[in-house]
């Protein structure tokens, strides 16, 4: 019985990527990294850049390969971050919900190219949030397409302006430009589709998000409101002080930005999608296809007249729901998370079957995105000039 758990115990290491430290990972050019040396990469760049906790996982041949939590949920307290602590996935809930909205498409709820109004039982402007639209009829342009591709014209958040990104307490909603001429990240654009999927199935999208998504993928520790069950295990924010920034715990959920997760869950909906998987093919590729041409110099401010032809090398477009490039590693859709204590990003290789996932609970993280994508899975592809994902040893203009 004695040699039985012994030989047990070195088969759970050995088909564990948690516990196995000399399994290798396959990089973009073909070479491999073992996971020990993923360990060293991060906690340097982390102690570095001070960065008070983050989690990764890695994709390999379109499978979960490596997922593993580095530092502290609570610095202070001195508790340390594992893969089942939710974090605050910010807009890493935007990708969900276009998947959530592409899978009412598959249903034949919803029709990508029909105007949003014509779904609802009253003008837009007559909803509260949008009565400041009433004098600009292109409101009556705007399809869910817009939304998940952020070319509605809409800005990013109503509470802040779109030419200083000051706070703005007055709340101005207005269209900005023609629906569907042009990329300008807007939340407030999957707000507005939010409200029509609602009110054509009669759920809120966290209903349909357990029904449609985590439930399928497994993903038991994710929801766009929080469950008393997420109270035993979850992370705080760190500015860059170390300040603590905890998230306030919502109980009405924002397509735009209300999603907590672990790293665990996350990579699993990667894995889901990057497989094809509850998609049709015609909807799949739709979903990763160029829909609008990104031109812009930086993706913030949203509403900004500055270009630039740096991007051109990559292809840079958004789809429906994730950003679009092709380098020469292929094609890869991507997509970030951004609040005040809170840094994600996800990237995706199609034709490489690699993708990456990193979260952080540090106002710090994003410092480290540059090296860390460069040095661990090789990817020199995304635009972090574009995101403003200026690195630590570099000196801001």
């Amino acid at each position: 019985m004695k040699i039985f758990t012994i030989l047990l115990f070195g088969l759970f290491i050995l088909t564990n990527p948690n516990f196995s430290q000399s399994k290798e990972i396959k990089r973009l050019n073909g070479s491999k990294i073992k996971t020990n040396e993923i360990d060293r990469i991060i906690t340097q760049l982390m102690d570095t850049a001070n960065v008070q906790g983050l989690s990764i996982g890695i994709l390999n041949d379109n499978k979960i390969e490596f997922i593993k939590s580095y530092g502290y949920k609570n610095k202070k307290e001195n508790e340390l971050l594992d893969t089942s602590t939710v974090l605050y996935a910010a807009s890493f809930s935007k990708p969900v919900f276009a998947f959530l909205t592409l899978k009412l498409v598959q249903e034949n709820v919803l029709d990508l190219d029909t105007p949003l109004y014509k779904y609802l039982d009253k003008p837009i402007p007559e909803y509260d949030d949008y009565s400041q639209l009433g004098t600009d009829e292109q409101w009556k342009l705007i399809t869910a397409r817009m939304c998940l591709s952020h070319t509605t014209g809409l800005p990013n958040t109503r509470w802040i302006n779109v030419k200083t990104g000051e706070i703005d307490t007055t709340g101005q909603m207005k269209i900005y430009f023609k629906p569907g001429t042009r990329y300008a990240y807007s939340g407030e654009g999957l707000k507005l589709l939010q409200l029509v999927v609602e009110k054509i199935t009669g759920k809120n999208i966290e209903e349909l998000a357990i029904e449609k998504i985590f439930k399928p993928f497994g993903m038991n520790r994710s929801g766009y409101i929080w469950h008393d069950r997420f109270d035993n295990n979850y992370a705080i924010g760190h500015l860059e002080n170390d300040v603590l920034n905890p998230k306030k715990k919502r109980t009405v959920p924002v397509a735009s930005g209300s999603l907590v997760t672990t790293i665990t869950d996350f990579s699993r909906f990667v894995e889901n999608v990057m497989q094809g998987k509850d998609l049709n093919k015609k909807l799949w590729k739709m979903m990763i296809s160029p829909q609008i041409k990104i031109t812009s110099k930086y993706q913030f401010p949203t509403i900004t007249d500055e270009t630039t032809t740096d991007n051109e090398s990559i292809n840079l477009s958004y789809g429906l729901g994730w950003g679009l490039l092709k380098c020469k590693y292929g094609r890869a859709f991507f997509k970030e998370g951004h609040d005040d204590a809170w840094r994600n990003y996800n990237i995706n290789f199609i034709d490489k079957g690699i993708s990456i996932i990193i979260m952080t609970n540090s106002a710090n993280g994003e410092l480290i995105f540059k090296e860390l994508l460069e040095k661990v899975i090789g990817d020199t592809c995304t635009p972090w000039k574009w995101e403003r994902y200026l690195p630590y040893n570099c000196s801001p203009k």
